[in-house]
Formats: structure tokens, sequence, C-alpha cells
């Protein structure tokens, strides 16, 4: 019964992404019916649909596909590495660390290059300072959960404190574009490819571990008397999510709410096994940003807003209709 529900919400979830992206390539501030998508797609003399699928929807529609699945993949594996449903792919600090290097420099009057490159410094720098605080390695080797959920919290609120700072300090003529980049932007995300594969690797050695994972739910002293290697298992999950939460920050900026809320839905539907919990999560997260992000420029066009607010206005009262049908 549970694999027959889960192979249903697999395919479900096939067919809402596969209709979430052609929303976001039919939907904008120039309207294209089905046709003119297919014909901009595959016909490259079709003129201003081909160029406005190719050069402008198509690309923003795979960015956001590839953040929002990252995002969700993040929060699956926290939530294994912590046995913690609340935890999310932001709990290690990751966006506090990268907004801070993102706002440092854009105040200091950075291209969008050195922008980039400050906000991947500050997020390697918080995973360097959560791994450190958390992992002992030698003789008493062993991974502390307790510890790197405490470590991810004191250390987002410092770095909150001094992205605070930043805004207080920062000229009003850069506040727009700062307040853009903390609450999530993908108009600037022009080359997805890149997120794209990495999803794609990362989803498949999410998913071959699947069993270890549910072992480890278990407990470590469970898992260890079956046979799993505890602190192995829990560094490639600790590095995985951290990878795949940079690479989305860095697509999209500080997008809230996606890691968070896509395996709880998910879960709500009867999926608990990693098997088909970890691709399941991939897709109904880039389905859903996918979706916010066609709203974020679509609603106001030809005026963008920031697709963070978006996340929050579809998915609260998603996830408490679903919160509501499940009890």
């Amino acid at each position: 019964m549970r694999a027959r529900t889960g192979t249903a919400a697999g395919a479900a979830m096939v067919t809402i992404a596969a209709v979430s992206l052609a929303i976001a390539l039919a939907w904008g501030s120039v309207p294209l019916s089905l046709g003119q998508v297919l014909a901009g797609l595959l016909d490259s003399s079709s003129g201003i649909p081909h160029d406005i699928i190719w050069q402008l929807r198509l690309p923003r529609a795979l960015a956001a596909f590839a953040c929002g699945g990252l995002l969700a993949l993040a929060g699956v594996l926290l939530q294994a590495l912590l046995r913690n449903a609340l935890a999310d792919s932001y709990i290690l600090g990751v966006s506090s660390g990268a907004s801070l290097g993102a706002l440092s420099a854009i105040t200091l009057g950075f291209g969008a290059a050195l922008v980039n490159t400050a906000a991947l410094t500050g997020a390697i720098a918080a995973i360097a300072i959560v791994f450190g605080v958390t992992f002992r390695g030698g003789k008493g080797s062993g991974w502390n959960v307790y510890r790197l959920l405490l470590s991810g919290v004191v250390l987002s609120a410092g770095f909150a404190a001094l992205t605070s700072l930043i805004l207080v300090i920062a000229p009003s003529a850069q506040l727009k574009g700062m307040l853009f980049w903390l609450m999530g932007d993908l108009s600037y995300a022009e080359n997805p490819l890149a997120a794209c594969a990495l999803l794609f690797v990362l989803t498949l050695g999410a998913t071959a571990l699947a069993v270890r994972l549910d072992i480890l739910g278990l407990g470590d002293v469970k898992a260890r008397s079956l046979g799993v290697s505890v602190v192995a298992l829990q560094l490639m999950v600790f590095f995985g999510a951290a990878l795949a939460t940079v690479a989305a920050v860095m697509l999209g900026g500080a997008i809230g709410f996606v890691g968070l809320m896509m395996p709880h839905a998910v879960r709500l539907m009867g999926i608990t096994r990693h098997r088909m919990l970890v691709p399941v999560s991939v897709l109904a997260g880039g389905s859903f940003l996918t979706l916010a992000d066609t709203c974020a420029r679509t609603i106001m066009a030809p005026q963008q807003l920031p697709v963070g607010i978006f996340t929050a206005l579809i998915g609260v009262p998603c996830m408490l209709y679903l919160l509501t049908r499940r009890a």
C-alpha cells in the first residue's frame, strides 16, 4: 500500500513539475499560448516567441526549479541528520553567512561577480565554523547533532545582527537591491545548467543512501548495530546538504520556507521512506519555486517582486491545508 502511494505521488509530482515549467514559459509580461511555446522551443524561425523563451524564460524557469529542488533536498538531508522535523536548509548558517558577504560587497559598490564571490566566501565560512565546532576527530571522533543545531542557530543570529547593521549604515540607493537579495531574486540567474547538473547528482547520491538514512533515524546506536558507518554517513549528509544550500543561495539569494515546508508536505502525503521522499521532495520543491517565481515576475509585470514573498504567501495556506487534512 505504501509503495503504491509513493509511486502515485511520484507520478503526480512529475506531472506537476512539467506543468509548472510550462506555465513559467507561457506566463509573463508577453503571454504566450501553448502552441507558441512549443514553436518557440522547437523552431528557431518563430521569431519573438523563440527569443523570449530561450533568452529569458527558460533559463529563469530552470534556475527556479534547480534552486527549489536544492533547497528541498537540503531540508530532507538535514532533517535526517538532526532527526528533527523543524530543521531546514538554512540551519547551518549558510544563508546568513552568504547574506553578510553579499551585502558587504554591495555596500562597497562591487559588481555582480564580486558580490557572488563574497556571498560564496561567507557561506563557506559559515560551513567551516559550524563543522569545526561540531565535529570532533581523533580518538574520540564523533558527531554531536545537538551541537550542530545550536551552533547553526547561534551563528545565524550573529550573522543576522551584522547584516542588520549593514542595512542601517548602507546608502539608501543600495537598500532596494539588498532587500531583493535577502528576500530572494532569480532575475540574474542566467546560466542554471551547472545547478541543474548538481541537483541531479546530489539527488542520485541521496537516493542511493536512502536505506541508510532510514536506519539513521532509529538512532546512532541502533544504526551501528545494523552495520551502518554512522560518522561517515553523517559527514556525507552534512556536506551534501551544505553544498546544495550554497548552490541554491548563489543562484537565487536567501529564499526561505522551501527547505522546511516541502519535506513536510511530502510526508503528509504518506511518504516517509527516503527512497521516495528524496526525489518527490526535490520535484515538489522545484515545482513550488518555479510557480512562485512565475507569480513574482508576472503579477505586477513589468515590475518584478522578490520571490521569497510568494514562497510564504503560497506555501503557508497550502501547508495549513495539508496539516488540517492530515488531522
